[in-house]
Formats: structure tokens, sequence, C-alpha cells
């Protein structure tokens, strides 16, 4: 049973102020104004603002919503963007408005974009000039929208098909920058993100302001080296993805610079913005970090001021942890989360016994120990709980104030997500140990099962990533006649090196167990991703399937 909420027999006298999104900004504005925002681009000159006019400009925007666009609480009010200020004033404007965000991922397929936007019911739609020609042909599929707002000034307005379009600065031109922010219940719906829908349609993970500040207030507390010390922050996950980790509602609240990239991600773009703005926690998927690495290690460059590297997505590779901890001197933090969690459950902080070398590149291979507020348990194919003895694998249950209850609009998905007593299905199988350390084995649509015994995907894929010659690694299990499925790994080379699969093969005996050995190892050009940087293996089952036959 759920427990229930009980009248107190004494309650106690303290102020209930509510917990709203709005309180980040207006915080950041007044004791931390002066401190940069920088939006980059190749081959544009910086874009450069303050704390203080981000909230300016979020007011006017607020404004905009209320008075020009007649937007009402708990509208939803779609976004199609890149990391910029402009989107960071978005999620102010609007969730602090009383309406919801609703960001959406420019890298989907159409028809996902499609779903997505009409399953929200969104009324209007603000996008980066650069997107204009991806939404113009899917506009008439879109009846809901009512206009679009490319987000740029009058000067740089492309001519477009788009349905009652107008510019951003336009939009929200003579408005005041002064606002008084309406009292929100905390329980107020603030926005919405859909799940990347690898089956089945996406579903809508709907937060609330509560949620959210509650969130950050967690990531503050459970950053290494204190909170304060992140002088500089430079999301790489993107601001549509999982609310950028949380990242966009951290950094005002501990007056960090924020930092926006380009979003091509080029390792040479990438590396220079780190050092030029002095960044120092950066944050992103395994992929990104580890085109990086490959790039640090061709022109025999080091970072000046990056202390800590957040991975989250899929798990690093070892030998990615040990090169930028032993080599560079920047400190991994490894995590675990997903949209539906917002996403941060676990962070991989070793505790102080297990933090020396070479015990503590062990402990950040694993996803971490739980946030205080999530509540985390492993069950079998029957719900039954197992133990924290490293040993015993099951699904991860997990729960708490910033966990999702539900999918938006969505009872069938809820019902198959969300167990009788309150605890959200992750899909994640994984072991956890005496210490609490949390082991993720695998996804369970990607363990395969060989013999009735499990293979790690991940794991497989992690020692194959430490073969000098391989950039990327990939595993997924094959149909087989006898042992019901065997592993096929996929690999790519890093530049400059030549790869077989019989080297491979080579590398991995002695690493892994004689069974794990992969039947078949397929050199690549490179392996597809799906919108959100992941490896998407469900591509490759597909391309195996013909391949196979």
């Amino acid at each position: 049973m759920t427990a229930t909420a009980v009248a107190p027999a004494l309650a106690g006298l303290m102020m209930d102020r509510s917990l709203q999104i709005s309180r980040l900004i207006d915080h950041a504005a007044l004791w931390h104004g002066d401190i940069e925002i920088v939006t980059q681009r190749t081959g544009a000159p910086d874009e450069r603002s303050t704390y203080r006019e981000v909230r300016a400009r979020s007011a006017q925007l607020a404004h905009a919503l209320a008075e020009r666009l007649h937007v009402a609480a708990g509208e939803r009010v779609a976004t199609f963007a890149w990391n910029t200020q402009r989107h960071l004033e978005l999620y102010y404007g609007v969730s602090g408005s009383g309406a919801v965000l609703h960001t959406v991922n420019p890298r989907l397929f159409a028809p996902q974009i499609v779903y997505i936007i009409n399953h929200a019911r969104d009324r209007f739609v603000f996008l980066d000039a650069d997107l204009v020609p991806v939404l113009e042909p899917l506009a008439a599929q879109l009846p809901a929208v009512e206009g679009y707002v490319v987000l740029c000034g009058e000067a740089e307005m492309p001519a477009t098909s788009l349905p009652n379009a107008v510019a951003y600065e336009s939009l929200i031109a003579g408005l005041p920058g002064e606002i008084e922010w309406p009292e929100l219940d905390e329980r107020t719906a603030s926005s919405l993100c859909y799940t990347s829908g690898t089956t089945g349609n996406p579903k809508g993970v709907l937060y609330s302001h509560r949620s959210t500040i509650l969130h950050t207030f967690a990531q503050a507390a459970s950053w290494q080296a204190g909170p304060g010390s992140q002088a500089a922050i430079l999301p790489v996950v993107p601001l549509f993805h999982a609310n950028a980790w949380g990242l966009p509602y951290l950094a005002p609240m501990q007056g960090s610079k924020l930092v926006f990239a380009d979003p091509h991600l080029d390792p040479a773009e990438l590396y220079g913005a780190l050092e030029r703005e002095q960044v120092t926690l950066t944050c992103g998927v395994p992929t990104i970090w580890l085109r990086l690495l490959d790039y640090l290690e061709r022109n025999d460059l080091r970072f000046s001021s990056l202390k800590l590297l957040g991975v989250g997505g899929s798990a690093p590779p070892r030998a990615l942890i040990e090169a930028f901890e032993v080599k560079y001197g920047v400190t991994v933090l490894n995590a675990w989360g997903m949209t539906e969690t917002s996403p941060a459950c676990t962070y991989g902080t070793p505790r102080p016994a297990h933090d020396v070398l070479p015990q503590r590149i062990d402990y950040k291979t694993r996803a971490g120990r739980a946030l205080f507020g999530v509540e985390i348990r492993i069950v079998d194919d029957d719900g039954a709980s197992l133990p924290f003895d490293g040993v015993a694998q099951g699904e991860i249950h997990v729960r708490g104030p910033w966990i999702a209850a539900g999918y938006f609009e969505d009872d069938e998905a809820t019902a198959r997500g969300v167990t009788a007593d309150g605890w959200l299905r992750t899909g994640d199988i994984a072991s956890i140990d005496t210490h609490g350390y949390v082991q993720i084995r695998d996804r369970s649509k990607d363990v395969i099962k060989s013999g009735g015994e499990w293979i790690s995907s991940i794991e497989l894929e992690n020692v194959a990533v430490a073969h000098p010659a391989v950039a990327e690694a990939a595993a997924i299990g094959i149909p087989h006649p006898t042992w019901s499925e065997r592993p096929v790994l996929y690999v790519v080379a890093a530049q400059g090196h030549e790869l077989d699969a019989a080297s491979v093969i080579a590398f991995l005996d002695g690493k892994v167990a004689k069974w794990w050995i992969p039947d078949e190892v397929i050199v690549v050009a490179e392996l597809p991703h799906t919108a959100t940087g992941k490896i998407s293996k469900r591509t490759l089952r597909e391309r195996y399937a013909p391949a196979a036959t």
C-alpha cells in the first residue's frame, strides 16, 4: 500500500512558502545578478547576458504569453530549440507564468514530433530559426498549434510558411521587465517531456514546481566537492532532454555561470568552449566524452579549468573513467536516472573508504548510491524484492517526490509503468551491493539471455571499448536455436587505427567469461544513435536480421 499523509498531532510554526521555479531566477537575479550566461555558435560572435537580464526578459515573455498570446495557466507551450539563452528564458517565463513548458526534441523522427505536439495539445511552438524547415512540412498535421515564435530578432526572421509566425524579439518588445510572479500551488504542473519512445508511442512525463525544486536541492547537496565549487557549467545534455538533467535549475540556485555550446558538438569546438569560458562542470552522454577524449589524445591537450565530468544516459566505459581521472585529473561523476525521475536517482560519489585508486575506478563504473529522497528496490520476475548482496539481479523500481506517478493522459502506459503499491518500473536490470552501490547490468530489453544465463551487453561493451583500437561498441542478442540468444558485437575503429574481428575476440579472451565471447564481431564505420545520443540497438537488430538471412 502507498503511504498516505495524515494530519499532524501538533503543526509546526513555520512559514508555508510554495516551492516555485520562478523563485530560482529571482534568487539568481538578486544575489548573482552579474553572473554570465553565454551562448556560442560556430562562425558567430558569442552572445553574453546575465542572470539579471535573463530574469527581466523572462518577465517580458510571461507578459507576452498572457497579454499577446492569451496563454492560460496549465496550457502547454512547446519549445523546439537548441541550448541558448532564449531557450533558458522560456524555462522561466513559461513555467513561472503558470503555463507548462513542453520541450520537444528536434532530432526525433517526423511522426514522433507530430504525435508529441498533438498529444500535448501545444498552443504555440517556440523554435530556432535553423529548425523552421523541419517544422514547415509538418505544420498542416498540427491542428492545435495556433502560431509559431521564431527565436530571433526581426532582422533575422526567415521567410516561412509557418502560420502566424512572429519573431521572438518582436513578441516581447515593449513589455515590462518586472513582474510579480503568480503565487502557484507548488504541485502545479511546470514542464512536460516525452520519453524517446523506443517501444510504442512516446510517453509524457509531467513535472511539478515542487518536484523540480526538490530535485534541484538534492542535486546541489550531492555534488562532490560542494555545490559552490562549480563556477561555470556547460550542459552538453540538451535543454530539450529531461530538463537538461536539472542543470538550468541548479546553476541559478548556486550562482554558476552557464555556457551553451554549439549543438553540433564538434570535439574541437567543445574543447575550445570549455577552455575559453573556464568551465568547471560539464555533463553529457558517454559518446560525447569518448570523442572528446580521442581529440585530446590525438592533439596532446589538457584541461586548464575542468574539475567535474558528469556522465549519464548510459554506463561510461572503465577506460573513459580511467583516462579522465588518472591522466587528465578530472573527477568523473557517473549518475543514473531517466526522464521519469527528473532525472537523478543515484550519484556515483564513492564512500571515503573506496575513494582511493584503484578502488575508486572500480566503484565509479557503477551507477552510485541513491540520493536522499529516492527509494530503490530490485525485484524478480514475480515482483518479489531481492537482497542487496551484489549478486541478485532484478528490475529496479523507484519512488520519491520527483519520480513520475504516471504518464500524461495515458492510462495504459501508467498501468504498465507503475505498480499497484506506487513504485515506478524502470526497465533497468541491476544488482545492489551491501554498501548500496547500484550496478546497472542492462536494460530489460537489451540483456542477452543465453542458455538460461544473463550476459550483460553493457559490461561486454565496456570491456570491448578498452581495446586501444575500438572507439565505440554495441552488443546485441541474436536468436539462437540452442542457446535462445547469443551475443553479436558491433565495433567502430578509433581514428587512425585498423581493426578486425579476430583482434577484438582475442582482446576479450580472459576478460569476460568464455560463454560471453560474441559469436560474431562486426566492424562498422559508425553506430546508429537515438535522438538523445544513445546507441540504437533496435536499429542494429533490424540491420542484423536481413544480414543473417
